[in-house]
């Protein structure tokens, strides 16, 4: 009895898991309702405010995020955010205080902030980062794990910290490992890439084959 007990309860939790467990959806929509069939977001993270998403293509957004697009929100195309990240339009830190009971219901409670925060194009994002109402990260940015980021972040740069702080250029990194594996990257690609950093629009470089 108990061995066939043990088999039922085996073959539920073979059914169960795949339901409930952490997995990519692939296609979703923007806030305008264009779908970005390359993007891909966790079933476990939370999105609120979608229609005040804007989304480019290819992103990626992995589990246990909560990303808060309420004050408006632009993630780039090819943004990658890892897990267990915060990215936030709105603080109520000091509405807490300022309106104590009366925050709960309040349309426009005293000390509320809502500003709008830009994720910049193929830039990263790694886990346990806190990204704060307002903050405009610029392009091929990275962002070190357990980063506390507030403010303008310029482009291709390497932050850390609680309050992260600009540490390196990921341009540096890139051109570094290009150079190690040069037969093998391609002058094409190389090309590309210089074409892509070099300007600031972001649009050249694009479908390289």
């Amino acid at each position: 009895m108990q061995t066939l007990l043990r088999a039922v309860v085996q073959a539920l939790v073979r059914v169960w898991r795949p339901l409930v467990s952490p997995r990519m959806v692939y296609g979703p929509r923007s806030g305008c309702g264009m779908r970005q069939p390359h993007s891909r977001i966790s079933s476990h993270t939370r999105i609120d405010a979608p229609a005040k998403l804007v989304l480019g293509d290819h992103v990626f957004i992995g589990h246990f995020n909560h990303i808060d697009a309420s004050g408006g929100l632009h993630i780039g195309t090819g943004c990658q955010i890892t897990n267990f990240c915060s990215v936030l339009t709105h603080s109520s830190h000091l509405a807490i205080r300022l309106e104590r009971e009366r925050l709960f219901g309040h349309t426009a409670p005293a000390g509320m902030r809502n500003a709008p925060t830009a994720l910049g194009e193929w830039s990263f994002i790694g886990p346990h980062t806190t990204i704060v109402a307002g903050t405009r990260i610029g392009r091929g940015v990275m962002v070190k794990a357990y980063s506390f980021v507030s403010g303008e972040i310029p482009d291709f740069a390497i932050v850390e910290g609680q309050p992260a702080r600009v540490v390196g250029d990921t341009r540096a990194l890139d051109r570094a490992w290009i150079e190690r594996h040069a037969a093998t990257y391609g002058e094409p690609a190389r090309a590309a890439y210089e074409a892509w950093v070099q300007d600031p629009t972001g649009s050249a470089g694009k479908g390289l084959s």
